[in-house]
């Protein structure tokens, strides 16, 4: 049996661990802080960021990245987006050859603008093939055993393949594709669509804006993904549209839960002080616009929220601006 590792004992880190012992393998889920380890060796739960949720003795809780990762085939990394470097860095000494390294993060490094596969290939010098796994996921459905599918994208088709198989057991349905891009910028910017979203809720403006918001987000992903060297028909798929629709329309979406509160006048520190879990559409912002930048590419909707978050803008006025906008076609160029 292929032994397999979590890198990231979050809630969406756990519940793929709990999927993955599910499917019939021994997991090994590392957290970063030792003490949330003990507890959920103690308690076979993690009521910090997954409560209610029992955890399989399969999974095996542990503080030690060289416990995780030694002897792994299959090396998930399910940890925030600005961690990711640091994370995969501190592991990559004790990789084994042959493993296949899975990136669960959805986001863009801030300094250096990189996808998070792009990000875990330059910390392993390519020594390991990486797979991006990403669709319309929340971690909370995903424990339950509810059912979902997503994608594994990788330029290595072998790999993606030995995911598909490894990850597959019921409630999990999992497509492979060859466009890493296109599924890492949906998986990206779908959070920033989301944080308007919430703030077009907490406006109470209606189902029509709403899609109005979401639709126009779509096209501003596809833009970037597409200068990325993404394909457009990837935005259309579960890593994009699927995606973009529940996270801008979820209730266990973080990113819409910042947008609402913000739509409703709370400040952002104010927002964030409340808040246990990342949300990862507040950094993926400047990042995006930052990409889009080098692209020359106009990313209007995150402009605005961007004004929002520095508190530049209120969040009605960020929305009377994207309205206001020149009149145009709808295709872009």
């Amino acid at each position: 049996m292929n032994r397999t590792a979590v890198l990231g004992a979050g809630s969406w880190g756990t519940a793929l661990a709990i999927h993955l012992a599910r499917a019939g393998h021994v997991v090994r889920l590392w957290a970063r802080d030792s003490a949330l380890a003990g507890e959920m060796r103690t308690t076979s739960a993690n009521e910090r960021y997954l409560p209610g949720i029992a955890i399989p003795a399969e999974v095996v809780p542990t503080a030690s990245l060289e416990e995780a990762v030694s002897d792994a085939h299959f090396v998930v990394i399910a940890v925030p987006s600005h961690g990711l470097r640091a994370v995969v860095r501190g592991a990559a000494q004790h990789l084994a050859p042959d493993a296949i390294l899975v990136s669960a993060t959805k986001g863009l490094e801030v300094e250096t603008l990189l996808r998070m596969s792009q990000v875990i290939e330059s910390e392993t010098a390519g020594c390991c093939r990486t797979v991006a796994l990403s669709g319309p996921s929340f971690a909370l459905e995903m424990a339950r055993g509810l059912p979902t599918a997503v994608l594994a994208a990788s330029a290595d088709a072998q790999a993606a393949a030995a995911v598909q198989e490894h990850f597959r057991a019921r409630g999990l349905r999992l497509y492979v594709s060859d466009d890493v891009a296109g599924v890492e910028i949906g998986a990206a910017l779908k959070n920033v669509i989301a944080i308007a979203a919430g703030a077009v809720e907490g406006l109470g403006l209606g189902h029509n804006a709403l899609a109005a918001l979401i639709t126009r987000g779509l096209a501003e992903m596809s833009r970037l993904a597409c200068a990325e060297g993404g394909r457009r028909d990837t935005l259309a798929g579960l890593s994009g549209l699927g995606d973009l629709v529940l996270t801008c329309t979820g209730d266990l979406s973080r990113n819409r839960h910042v947008g609402i509160e913000l739509g409703r006048g709370r400040p952002l520190a104010e927002i964030l002080g409340s808040m246990r879990m990342v949300a990862e559409g507040i950094r993926t912002t400047g990042a995006a616009l930052a990409l889009g930048a080098r692209h020359g590419i106009e990313l209007p909707i995150a402009a605005q929220m961007q004004e929002v978050l520095d508190g530049r803008r209120s969040p009605l006025s960020a929305v009377e601006a994207l309205m206001g906008r020149r009149q145009r076609a709808e295709a872009d160029g």
